[in-house]
């Protein structure tokens, strides 16, 4: 008999070899599929979450949030940055192998089906999204908060055709070869899961974004709220976190602390607050348990503390970038900067390079190879850097090298290992190894 660690392996082999950036299949070709498999997004309520930047931070306070009060909640989230399960969690916590491999074998059988009828195959974001489904009607959830891919109105989570609630946060350039050159064309793209009648939150910060929003909103009768920072009031920002007030009157005269220490993480939890909010008037969800929520929320990779002094962000465009520049320059104040710095080729790395080094004099640079085949060369970062004025810049050819490297330097100072997700889960996978 095959041993379930095997029939593991295996199953993920087919699933990474499935292309990853081809044509979409119609919304249609997904509809159909969800069809096939009994209609899972049926089990649950879908609060569906779209955007730039942030969609996993608003997705895991809203989870959060959520279960303080008593619900049972899935998370669909991408990417994963060590192992393909962190897409799928359940009450906080990533799925077994056990029920990754059952639903794997549901969508494959689907999948060879509609090659065998001459249909196309799910291609590889649609077939994650066709497991999640699946994952989460069998384990009996109440809620999903689900994540779009890249984009929202053609992605396949945009075939969930009555979500209980949209969140739609920071609107900035990336991927403009898929979603338009413009501001206005991306926010179109993103403003695609915005259903007839469901309403909608939204990041107002971004004048040209939100009128986008708010016009298909309004084109769509669905209420919408913009959520802009002014609303927020920092009390308190340390590597621990910060601690700030929202202007909603169902939180007065309330504190919220969240365990990221990046002001940007303070927009993301007023969306999620205000969301929350929302739902407050169709659910029991105590501004209390909301509260504790935010307090105890856990999300990998986005200004994250993973040892002493030693914080993450998989920051990779502009908004990402600015956002972290902005926290490091906090900080910068008070302590010693070492940077680790690694980057994929289909990103603006030189403008990223140029960005950080106009606001931020780092003590020490270290560049590193990532394994992804679209990984820059850590020579060509060191050089980028030593144009910009950085003096001490060490180049490694692989992640674990640089990352000790770093750590040997960063003394009593603050290391940021920032540049790409799939940085983050190198040094995530090498510390777990070690």
């Amino acid at each position: 008999m095959t041993s379930l660690n095997s029939t593991y392996r295996e199953a993920v082999a087919y699933i990474e070899g499935i292309p990853k950036f081809t044509t979409k299949n119609k919304l249609d070709h997904t509809k159909e599929c969800l069809r096939r498999l009994g209609n899972p997004q049926e089990a649950f309520r879908v609060i569906h979450v779209a955007g730039t930047n942030g969609k996993g931070s608003v997705c895991a306070f809203l989870t959060a949030a959520l279960q303080a009060a008593g619900y049972r909640c899935g998370m669909f989230t991408s990417p994963h940055l060590v192992r393909v399960n962190e897409r799928f969690q359940i009450d906080g916590k990533m799925i077994t192998d056990e029920t990754f491999v059952q639903a794997f074998r549901r969508v494959k059988e689907l999948a060879d089906t509609l090659v065998a009828e001459g249909d196309f195959h799910p291609t590889y974001f649609e077939f994650l999204f066709l497991m999640g489904m699946l994952i989460f009607a069998g384990a009996g959830v109440e809620f999903v908060m689900l994540e779009t891919g890249l984009g929202g109105r053609l992605d396949a989570t945009n075939a969930i055709a009555e979500p209980l609630l949209c969140v739609i946060t920071s609107i900035s350039r990336d991927h403009v070869q898929y979603l338009g050159d413009t501001i206005e064309k991306i926010a179109g793209e993103k403003a695609g899961i915005i259903k007839p009648g469901v309403p909608v939150i939204y990041d107002g910060n971004n004048p040209a974004a939100a009128q986008v929003i708010c016009e298909k909103a309004k084109a769509m009768g669905s209420p919408a709220l913009a959520v802009t920072e002014e609303v927020c009031r920092l009390l308190e920002n340390t590597t621990k976190g910060l601690r700030f007030t929202v202007e909603n009157s169902y939180y007065s005269g309330m504190e919220f602390f969240i365990p990221f220490a990046a002001d940007y993480q303070m927009r993301n939890g007023a969306l999620a607050l205000t969301a929350a909010a929302l739902l407050a008037k169709k659910l029991a969800l105590p501004r209390e348990a909301v509260q504790r929520g935010m307090a105890g929320t856990l999300w990998q990779g986005r200004m994250e503390t993973i040892l002493p002094g030693v914080i993450v962000d998989g920051a990779h465009n502009e908004d990402g970038v600015q956002s972290f520049i902005e926290t490091a320059c906090h900080f910068q104040k008070e302590y010693r900067i070492t940077l680790l710095f690694a980057a994929v080729s289909d990103k603006e790395y030189p403008d990223m390079i140029q960005k950080i080094c106009r606001a931020l004099t780092p003590a020490h640079v270290v560049t590193a190879q990532l394994l992804d085949e679209r990984t820059v060369a850590c020579e060509t970062l060191g050089d980028l850097f030593r144009k910009q004025g950085c003096e001490d810049v060490r180049a490694f050819a692989r992640v674990p090298e640089a990352f000790e490297a770093a750590r040997a330097l960063q003394g009593d100072g603050l290391l940021f290992c920032v540049g790409s997700l799939y940085l983050v889960g190198e040094i995530k996978e090498y510390l777990e190894s070690v």
